[in-house]
């Protein structure tokens, strides 16, 4: 690979990541005042965060059923308000011993 096509890619790259960035600051001058788009803007991330994050989270075990127990105590204890560290936790442990129960079978 030649040394103008690695820069054209870290031009594009760079581009890329700069571009959503400042688009927002330069398109967006006065403060948003519509309620409905302020919700949307609000709950964005979440929604991106799930939506990337959930499809792995079937193909991460050595199996789906160590996967939905992993997945369904999480959400669980996310739904009973506990903290972030608490759920994660609850998840891997719901993993680990679905998966030593069904060694053990």
């Amino acid at each position: 690979m030649n040394d103008e096509r690695i820069f054209a890619g870290i031009l594009v790259m760079a581009a890329a990541t700069y571009l959503p960035r400042v688009l927002p600051m330069l398109l967006l001058r006065r403060p948003i005042r519509n309620l409905r788009l302020l919700a949307f803007f609000e709950y964005v991330p979440f929604a991106v965060i799930a939506a990337m994050t959930f499809p792995d989270i079937f193909s991460s075990t050595a199996n789906l059923p160590s996967a939905l127990a992993g997945a369904g105590i999480a959400l669980l204890l996310a739904w009973l308000r506990n903290s972030l560290f608490t759920v994660a936790l609850g998840g891997m442990a719901g993993v680990m011993l679905t998966e030593l129960i069904q060694s053990l079978l």
